[in-house]
């Protein structure tokens, strides 16, 4: 499998387990949400919801498309912290995060 396959296989897990345990949206926030200036959209959306509308559809936009992939990228430090210890689906998406980080870990990018 090459990286663009492992991505993508690896943004499917993240959906999976983000539907499995009913953290999946059927309807997209307000557009204005999308407008925040801050990293991750931190003031207008939830971080599962900024993962959901923005990371994986942008990824995939970049893999559809055959754009060059980040570099040097990791989005597992950012939830250690955004989701609170007592979040339910910490544990299961934190692992699925790291795995995609993994992915762009200098030795595989």
């Amino acid at each position: 499998m090459t990286l663009h396959d492992n991505v993508r296989a690896q943004l499917r897990a993240i959906e999976t387990v983000m539907r499995l345990h009913q953290h999946w949206q059927s309807d997209a926030p307000d557009a204005s949400a999308f407008n925040s200036d801050q990293p991750f959209c931190m003031d207008t959306l939830a971080p599962l919801e900024w993962l959901q509308w923005v990371l994986i559809p942008r990824m995939h936009q970049l893999l559809d498309n055959g754009q060059p992939l980040p570099q040097n990228f990791a989005i597992a430090p950012y939830y250690e912290v955004a989701l609170d210890a007592s979040h339910p689906l910490r544990e299961r998406v934190l692992p699925e995060l790291l795995a995609l980080d993994a992915l762009f870990a200098d030795d595989n990018a």
